[in-house]
């Protein structure tokens, strides 16, 4: 299967999973700019018209996007991964914890944030509005080693965006301690050690692509 990706955005979370399920896979680097597919120069908007990663081709040639959705395909594919869940409420709650990191911190607080066009007001606006997902995140974790009882794909995607405090410093991890313990123990878990390793080179070599651009 081909996974479509640019470094260190929430398409690393499908890397993770790959890793974990020690599943083979090609990558295909998306510049985020251009939308050019940097192994092969091709247009990646070809492949998804929206230019979004990650996009997931499947061995049958089918294409995937949404990462909640290439995520369970990815878990359901590899079942002696561990990383998907049983049926009934397993199921469902691992539903839901894809589509509250997606919604509430994924889009809901570090898009915003990130945003280096959005105005000042607008990043406090929300700040002050949706840190307290954060707050949420920290009562649920106290005692807990996942977000489920054994690590899944929604650890993945969750230690991925929690990553990108690393760039948006109005976002203090030491203030939810508990939320920074998981994630620093979940960065040392090989797969997730793996993937942030190799992204974080390729993003240094995407920020010096696009200053020699500029």
């Amino acid at each position: 299967m081909d996974l479509y990706f640019s470094p260190l955005a929430c398409s690393m979370a499908t890397r993770i999973a790959l890793y974990e399920a020690g599943a083979e896979a090609r990558y295909l680097e998306v510049d985020p700019k251009t939308k050019i597919v940097q192994n092969d120069g091709s247009d990646f908007r070809e492949v998804n018209p929206l230019g979004l990663v990650p996009t997931l081709r499947t061995d049958d040639g089918l294409v995937l996007t949404e990462n909640a959705a290439i995520l369970q395909y990815v878990a359901d594919h590899f079942p002696q991964a561990g990383i998907a869940t049983g049926p009934g409420m397993e199921r469902s709650r691992l539903h839901q914890w894809l589509c509250f990191i997606g919604t509430e911190l994924h889009k809901g607080l570090f898009v915003p944030v990130l945003d280096k066009k959005a105005p000042p007001e607008v990043k406090s606006y929300v700040l002050g509005r949706n840190l307290s997902r954060l707050d949420y995140l920290e009562n649920y974790l106290k005692g807990r080693e996942f977000l489920l009882d054994h690590f899944s794909v929604a650890d993945a995607y969750l230690v991925t965006v929690i990553n990108w405090t690393m760039a948006t410093p109005p976002i203090e991890l030491a203030k939810w301690p508990v939320v920074k313990a998981y994630y620093e123990r979940l960065r040392a878990r090989p797969s997730i050690a793996r993937a942030i390793g190799e992204e974080f080179e390729l993003y240094k070599a995407e920020l010096a692509r696009h200053k020699a651009a500029a």
